[in-house]
């Protein structure tokens, strides 16, 4: 985690009393974050104790101690996201990164959130879901003016709930999300024994129109995204989640793209047990293994880890598990190209015909790709190519994971019989008369 200093102390600050109080200390230091991986949680050092979340291929932002107040500094500016290896997008976001920084807090603090524009527009922040003063809200030239380019605004407010909640802006709403600024908010409750987890993570999905070969996103997309991202990064480079074989294990997931998304976890079923209005009392929870977040939402859901093994998590609509898609490609399939393929070969004897199968194939196959692109289907698993990208990743159930260990222990070895195999005997024959008890004595024979 690289830290620099605000050497501007004070400048431009909103005439409040808050400011008042504090300006005699400068800004807070502003931490900067250059790594796309996930960093390890930090845990808190005073005040109630909680499980710190971990944000996939994220990070938390540190604050300083004012008196009673935790204070954050939080910088919207310019910045570059790897999205994927080989993929590097320009984006807006804070503090170096897209998504920005978690901020995570306990239910009662008071907080103090200097903002410092970097950007070559105004800007401001809504605290999306929380509850708080009308002027403190963050719409631009409803709430509060906005901020000017290079100058500092302070938010102040009491969290009065505790929950999952996000931040994004409030001016030029349409651009500046469309250009990655958007960041997590996670209020733990005051009593430790409320709610508690051993593993907490947390997903925010967005999402980019960037044609492969460019670098800066498309603003005016409505629905036609071709790059679907947890935490502004695409499947293989999605980490997994790692878990400790009998933890209890939260996941929060919060949705800022244009279009809603079911994700699906295999292997287990699972609780809901949050949403934007707080958490679900024990007897109003509803048993899932897929649960949809709607624009502009947040879910949670928790389970416990008692089957190990690799299971994918991911979104249920396919083409969000897809890397640069393309939305004319033509469907080939049944199409016999053998005639056109020798034609072609005569002039370019490397041509490859594609799709008359499926498209499988395009996850097997290293093909040459424009500059600052992914394939569209993409990863390796310890089997072959996993042929997934976009929302996608594995949560990982091992046995022996320390407290706060979240490295990847590799992929899972099946245990004898508990693999799916190829069968080379003669098939069972079975008629349609047979009753089902007629059927299970032929399987035992």
């Amino acid at each position: 985690m690289n830290r620099r200093q605000i050497l501007t102390a004070g400048a431009g600050l909103m005439a409040t009393g808050a400011m008042a109080k504090t300006q005699n200390m400068g800004l807070p230091e502003a931490a900067m974050m250059d790594s796309a991986a996930t960093q390890a949680p930090l845990h808190p050092t005073s005040g109630p104790d909680y499980n710190p979340v971990v944000t996939l291929n994220g990070w938390t932002l540190p604050y300083r101690m004012n008196g009673n107040v935790k204070e954050f500094h939080l910088i919207a500016e310019p910045v570059e996201r790897e999205l994927a290896d080989g993929m590097t997008a320009y984006l807006w976001g804070y503090n170096g990164q897209s998504t920005g920084p978690t901020i995570e807090v306990v239910e009662g603090d008071r907080v103090r959130i200097y903002v410092t524009n970097k950007l070559p527009e105004h800007t401001t922040i809504h605290w999306h879901g929380m509850i708080l003063p009308s002027g403190m809200d963050g719409v631009g030239g409803l709430s509060h003016p906005g901020i000017p380019p290079g100058k500092t605004f302070v938010y102040e407010f009491d969290l009065v709930k505790s929950g999952t909640f996000m931040y994004h802006p409030h001016a030029d709403e349409m651009v500046q999300m469309a250009m990655g600024m958007m960041g997590m908010f996670v209020v733990h409750p005051k009593d430790p024994t409320f709610m508690p987890v051993d593993r907490d993570f947390l997903i925010m999905l967005n999402a980019f129109d960037i044609d492969p070969g460019t670098y800066i996103p498309r603003v005016m997309t409505m629905t036609d995204f071709n790059l679907w991202t947890w935490n502004s990064r695409m499947f293989p480079d999605i980490d997994p989640l790692v878990v400790n074989f009998g933890n209890r294990v939260r996941v929060r997931v919060g949705n800022l793209t244009m279009t809603n998304h079911p994700i699906h976890m295999h292997g287990y079923d699972f609780e809901v047990t949050c949403t934007d209005g707080g958490w679900v009392p024990p007897e109003a929870r509803w048993p899932e293994v897929s649960i949809d977040i709607p624009v502009g939402a947040m879910r949670a859901y928790e389970f416990d880890a008692k089957y190990l093994g690799d299971w994918a998590i991911h979104c249920h609509k396919s083409h969000h598990t897809m890397n640069a898609m393309g939305h004319d490609v033509p469907n080939f399939i049944g199409a016999d190209k053998r005639q056109l393929t020798r034609m072609i070969r005569k002039h370019q004897p490397e041509y490859m015909p594609m799709g008359s199968n499926g498209m499988a194939e395009m996850g097997m196959m290293e093909m040459e790709l424009p500059d600052n692109t992914v394939p569209m289907m993409t990863g390796w698993g310890p089997h072959g190519p996993i042929e997934m990208g976009g929302m996608f990743s594995v949560v990982k159930v091992r046995k022996g994971i320390g407290a706060d260990d979240y490295s990847d222990p590799g992929w899972y070895e099946n245990p004898p019989g508990e693999q799916a195999y190829e069968w080379t005997g003669e098939l069972p024959e079975f008629s349609s008369n047979d009753s089902p008890k007629t059927i299970l004595t032929k399987r035992k024979a």
